[in-house]
């Protein structure tokens, strides 16, 4: 068996999913994994006594945008609490749990929905070990009325550390002189100082460089922009500023962009109109251009369109490139921004299937409820078991194909071939009929 290639699974029998069930269930996994230690946990194998350890939960959004909850839409706080108690028996010198969620989340209301505020702050005063739950953003935001109002700087600049991958970027071989990058609601002249020809850049948290062992909690959850979004695509939440973040290219597949198949002049002229929104620079201007983009939208969906402008198809090309390189980093990178030849600290992925996410995710999901934990050392064999679970052919996934290539700084040593799964998942067929965007309906496993 290949290094990295076993990926276990727990399926959860207490119906209430309560506390005790998920502990339970992360002690299984160790056990299925042989990460345990007897007296140290479920990972005393892997935490040293003295490790200096972040947990990364998938905290998006301080709610969902659809009218089903927040079940589906973040990592289970249970799973996170059994996590960090499993941790903290292997005695670490520090334990942080930090995600950096969308510009637009109320991070204080997200930690008081879910528990976790409560929670933290208890843990810290009798355990000084914990540090506590870290927002990893240096940008915040408003939206008022449409408008985006941001807050910049909200940590210093020496909190993260740069990297720039340059040629060896898997972006490289799409960049142009156009400087077509987007990410939806952001200054597209912003990114044109981080990605062009040539350079490559994120900034991600000091304190994810810094740590000696990584545990990445993602939520499994359809996703209308990347197919799928667990183990590789939690990674995002690494990274202090969208700009870093090319998520598509502007304009449709006929033009060289991949906001959306072939052509459109209705798009190109809502994608221009974003663009003079992001651009603007006083309030009144966002406004009259929230207009027009409001007015262009409309126009669009009712031409028929059910796709945008945002990428939300299977032929974005872009965002499965971004995940990836923050996965090489995640796994390469030294604190001086340099990526070294062998991996910097052991990674452990923990995917909460306890009730997923389906249809319009990452934001809207509807609850797929699969009862099941899954996990391993290698986030290419977690997120191809998942493409699976979810009902998707995993290789008409990019950013699940994409994982095993032969690139430099790779993140698998093997092939999807090699995959063994242990445990409670005998079928991966989807235990309930799942919804799925509307743009990746063609990845779909008949």
């Amino acid at each position: 068996m290949k290094a990295g290639s076993r990926v276990g699974m727990v399926e959860l029998s207490d119906a209430s999913y309560g506390d005790a069930a998920v502990s339970r269930g992360i002690a299984r996994l160790g056990e299925l994994l042989a990460w345990s230690s007897p007296g140290a946990g479920a990972f005393g194998r892997l935490v040293s006594p003295g490790a200096r350890v972040l947990v990364k939960p998938n905290w998006v959004m301080h709610r969902n945008h659809g009218p089903w909850g927040m079940e589906p839409l973040l990592t289970n706080a249970a799973v996170i609490r059994a996590v960090v108690a499993e941790v903290l028996r292997a005695n670490p010198a520090r334990v942080v749990v930090g995600d950096a969620p969308l510009q637009a989340c109320d991070f204080d209301e997200l930690l008081r929905t879910t528990g976790m505020g409560t929670w933290a702050h208890a843990l810290q005063t009798a355990d000084p070990r914990f540090v506590g739950t870290w927002d990893f953003r240096r940008t915040t935001c408003e939206i008022r009325h449409g408008v985006r109002l941001p807050q910049e700087n909200q940590r210093p600049r020496e909190d993260f550390v740069l990297f720039d991958l340059g040629t060896e970027s898997l972006l490289e071989t799409i960049t142009d002189q156009r400087a077509s990058f987007r990410v939806t609601q952001y200054d597209p002249s912003q990114m044109v100082a981080t990605h062009g020809v040539g350079r490559h850049q994120y900034l991600v948290a000091r304190d994810v460089i810094d740590a000696d062992v990584i545990l990445n909690l993602p939520k499994l959850k359809t996703h209308k922009k990347a197919g799928l979004t667990c183990a590789l695509k939690n990674l995002i939440g690494i990274n202090g500023n969208k700009e870093y973040l090319p998520h598509h290219r502007v304009g449709g597949s006929a033009a060289g962009g991949d906001c959306y198949p072939g052509s459109s002049r209705l798009k190109r002229a809502l994608e221009f109109a974003f663009d003079r929104q992001n651009l603007a620079t006083s309030q009144a201007g966002r406004r009259s251009w929230s207009q027009a983009t409001r007015l262009l939208d409309r126009l669009v969906r009712v031409s028929g369109d059910v796709l945008g402008v945002e990428g939300a198809w299977s032929g974005n090309d872009t965002l499965w490139r971004t995940c990836l390189d923050l996965n090489r980093i995640l796994l390469y990178g030294r604190p001086d921004g340099t990526l070294a030849d062998t991996p910097q600290r052991a990674v452990l992925h923990i995917v909460d299937a306890i009730v997923a996410g389906q249809g319009d995710g990452p934001l809207a999901p509807q609850p797929l409820p699969l009862r099941r934990l899954f996990g391993g050392t290698s986030a290419p064999a977690v997120d191809w078991v998942a493409a699976q679970l979810l009902g998707y052919q995993p290789e008409r996934i990019p950013i699940a194909r994409e994982a095993f290539g032969a690139f430099r700084w790779p993140i698998a040593g093997f092939l999807p071939a090699d995959i063994t799964l242990v445990g409670d998942g005998a079928s991966l067929a989807p235990a309930l009929p799942v919804t799925y965007p509307v743009g990746w309906r063609d990845a779909v496993a008949r």
